[in-house]
């Protein structure tokens, strides 16, 4: 425990970086795919000869920038924040072993803010062939960050065996492209490309939707037809690139979704395949509803409509990035890191030296162990992803064991044998017997108001 905890109550500080995360992707991935849909609109426009769609691209070019270069950009700092404060372990190893991706990610960023920019101030203030060149830059340019980014996304469940091998000795950097390059990185960048091409659909059919059907209906029905033919792909290719991903990560790791769906039957999902049901039904609903609403009426397409495709959309994003991030655990960084921001190789080591020996946020001795001892154990081990008394409850989780069978739990942590029931979930609790013993005090007392002292033994 090397850093400062943030603790945020009820909703617990893994769940607002979620929050945030699910936010800018909905808007960060129409930011790539909404950059494509600019361009190949405007050259379909130019091709054709319609002034009028134009003009309407040029509203929905102002509403583009206002949407991915406000708030996409501040939910990408709040992201960077927040993961910062919840899990600096792992920032740090993202940052360090990905240096100059990031570097590179963040020019091209630039890039991609300035030229969403330069798009919309010069219509009508260049050629249009010219500005048409400014938009496929644009596209360009917003896919490329794309690409960066998926790579360290990716490597986290599936950095290479040659990564993991020099993990630790100061030649990570000299494996940069082993480890971008993972085994999941391109079944997951076409993933992520059709679902950016299916929401600049969504997004456009929300802007679209506004549209007066008395006055504009015969542009109505093209603009909202084209926006809709922009889910087509996904619903082709998706199941494809879907079944390449899943093939491609770990057996140990696929198997949590495979246990789920084998036992659909009795009702024993694990909640890596409740998430993965939510995104095939609101995924198989957006599906629907665009098709009966938007493409079969879409004179008669409302923003009440495209406000619910997009809160579906929502669901179906919050869905599948929970998958993303539950089919890692226990890991941040598989075989590398735990999601408790214990490195693999120091479990062993913590647990003869201490898990608290080194961290100057426990002011306690060795031979003195307190019930802050214990507090600081939960902070460290337990915080990253329980609360309390909000969300994943250690109280409502232990309600009903006393002091000795908490006490248990805390043994099976630790020990983590291969078939404990904790071992795919949980990282191992690490620490000496006096530090988990001290833990154990501290959680008896939050559960059942034991006040037992702490034994040093």
């Amino acid at each position: 425990m090397n850093y400062p905890v943030w603790d945020v109550p009820v909703i617990g500080s893994g769940l607002v970086i979620g929050i945030i995360a699910v936010i800018h992707v909905l808007i960060s991935h129409f930011a790539v795919g909404g950059g494509l849909f600019l361009a190949l609109t405007e050259t379909k426009a130019l091709r054709e000869g319609r002034r009028d769609w134009r003009e309407k691209l040029k509203k929905h070019s102002k509403f583009f920038l206002v949407l991915t270069g406000v708030y996409g950009a501040m939910t990408g700092v709040g992201i960077w924040f927040s993961i910062g404060l919840v899990n600096p372990e792992g920032t740090s190893a993202l940052i360090h072993n990905f240096v100059f991706g990031w570097a590179i990610e963040w020019v091209v960023f630039l890039v991609e803010l300035s030229l969403a920019a330069v798009y919309y101030y010069t219509w009508d203030r260049v050629p249009d062939k010219t500005h048409e060149r400014i938009g496929w830059l644009y596209a360009i340019s917003s896919f490329l960050t794309l690409v960066i980014i998926n790579g360290i996304l990716s490597f986290k469940l599936t950095p290479s065996a040659a990564w993991l091998a020099s993990a630790g000795t100061g030649n990570e950097p000299a494996l940069f492209f082993q480890a971008f390059f993972n085994a999941t990185y391109f079944p997951s960048l076409m993933l992520r490309t059709l679902a950016c091409v299916s929401l600049a659909g969504i997004w456009s059919l929300v802007f679209f939707s506004r549209l007066d059907s008395d006055v504009e209906g015969s542009l109505k029905d093209e603009l909202i037809r084209w926006s809709a033919k922009w889910l087509v792909p996904a619903y082709l290719l998706m199941p494809i690139f879907f079944a390449w991903y899943v093939w491609e990560v770990p057996a140990d790791h696929r198997a949590l979704m495979g246990l789920g769906i084998s036992t659909i039957g009795t009702g024993a999902f694990t909640q890596v395949t409740r998430m993965a049901l939510i995104t095939l039904m609101t995924s198989a609903t957006i599906g629907g509803v665009v098709y009966f609403l938007a493409w079969r009426s879409p004179r008669d397409f409302s923003f009440g409509h495209a406000v619910s495709i997009l809160f579906l959309a929502l669901m179906a994003t919050a869905s599948t990035e929970s998958v993303r991030e539950m089919l890692r655990k226990p890991y941040v960084v598989k075989d590398y890191l735990y999601s408790n921001s214990v490195r693999l190789a120091d479990v062993e080591r913590r647990n003869t030296e201490g898990y608290l020996k080194e961290s100057p946020w426990n002011p306690d001795r060795a031979d003195h162990l307190t019930i802050q001892t214990g507090k600081r154990m939960f902070q460290g081990q337990c915080l990253s992803c329980h609360t309390l008394d909000g969300y994943r409850s250690l109280r409502r989780l232990m309600k009903g064991r006393d002091g000795k069978a908490i006490g248990n739990v805390l043994q099976m942590l630790h020990d983590n044998k291969p078939d404990s029931p904790y071992r795919k979930f949980m990282p191992p609790l690490v620490g000496t017997p006096g530090e988990i013993e001290a833990l154990r005090v501290y959680l008896d007392r939050a559960v059942n108001g034991d006040t037992t002292k702490v034994s040093s033994k």
